[in-house]
């Protein structure tokens, strides 16, 4: 694999050797890079870059291989021959260094507790409760609201809920997709994206985007349900069909960000190389999926089990971005998904 750093984001990248020498979309700024040559040392910036400029990211413009610098005690002096640094420039240089190198070890570090219990940790940093509080609080106080105020003032205040939780709902789409992306890169906890959020369209595209991959594969289930009302073989073929592909076609649409994630030959080859991890995947999802649905069956009637189907909800809603991403990030050798424009 070769990876390297976003110049526009500083986002990291990584794509399949073969790649070198073309280009490439970054996934989270969705400007277009050149892929460096494996083990290439040349920086990927100019001199406004070096000093960092409002609007871009912190590590923006490096080259992963520029910070591997060989020796600790090399002077200014020599660091300003080979890259053109003043000194001032050549200390900052070293701080987004140490910086970056704590940044690496934070998402890529190892995990301090075993895997199966780490994975339903990964919501559980200060951001990530913070988001659980916003998908799940809102909505419920907004509805508790709604019931108690005067009728003359309903009409008035259902327009504004209903702009809310458009809001909510469509930044809770957009911050799955970038749970998915951020784990796939080596992420152990719920990313903190404030500044990093896009506007309403991109938003929204990335709903899209998600409900597209929902409708492809399980609106034929629901047809036959509809039209049918029975269980028969087509019943189990369009169900088992819907439940087992899905989670491969919904990764590779949100690495790919593109309709290129739907192809069938990329998606069956994908799962062939991967089945048996990729078929401990699919029983995570199918668990996951029985047990919101238990809940919200037994929650009729009852508004504590209610808030806790929905609080079980969102949060294996994390999880599973989370086991997404972190199956790419795996096995993302044997995958060899290329991303090349």
């Amino acid at each position: 694999m070769i990876k390297f750093y976003c110049k526009h984001c500083g986002q990291q990248i990584g794509v399949p050797v073969g790649s070198a020498g073309s280009e490439a979309r970054c996934p989270r700024c969705k400007k277009t890079v050149f892929i460096p040559e494996a083990g290439s040392t040349e920086a990927v910036a100019d001199e406004s870059t070096l000093s960092g400029s409002k609007g871009e990211g912190k590590y923006a413009g490096f080259d992963r291989a520029l910070f591997d610098i060989p020796q600790e005690e090399e002077s200014a002096s020599q660091a300003d021959n080979q890259v053109g640094m003043s000194k001032e420039e050549f200390e900052e240089f070293r701080r987004n260094k140490a910086a970056l190198e704590e940044y690496e070890a934070m998402q890529i570090g190892k995990r301090k507790l075993p895997a199966l219990i780490d994975v339903f940790l990964y919501p559980t940093s200060f951001w990530g409760l913070v988001y659980l509080v916003l998908f799940i609080g809102i909505t419920l106080f907004l509805e508790a609201m709604g019931k108690i105020l005067p009728y003359q003032f309903s009409c008035l205040y259902s327009i504004k809920v209903t702009v809310i939780k458009v809001l909510v709902v469509l930044f809770m789409y957009w911050y799955f997709a970038e749970c998915v992306r951020d784990s796939a890169d080596g992420g152990l906890r719920a990313p903190r994206v404030i500044g990093d959020t896009p506007g309403f369209w991109d938003m929204f595209r990335q709903m899209v985007d998600i409900i597209v991959c929902i409708v492809i594969f399980f609106a034929p289930f629901f047809l036959y349900v509809l039209i049918t009302k029975k269980a028969g073989i087509i019943f189990w073929f369009l169900l088992i069909y819907a439940v087992f592909f899905f989670p491969m076609v919904l990764l590779s649409f949100v690495v790919f960000d593109s309709i290129a994630g739907l192809n069938p030959r990329l998606i069956y080859k994908s799962i062939l190389k991967t089945f048996w991890p990729y078929c401990g995947l699919v029983l995570f999802f199918i668990a996951a999926g029985l047990l919101v649905g238990v809940l919200g069956y037994k929650s009729s009637g009852s508004v504590y089990l209610f808030i806790l189907a929905r609080c079980v909800g969102f949060y294996l809603l994390f999880v599973a971005a989370h086991l997404l991403g972190r199956f790419y990030w795996k096995y993302q050798e044997r995958l060899k998904w290329d991303v090349r424009l």
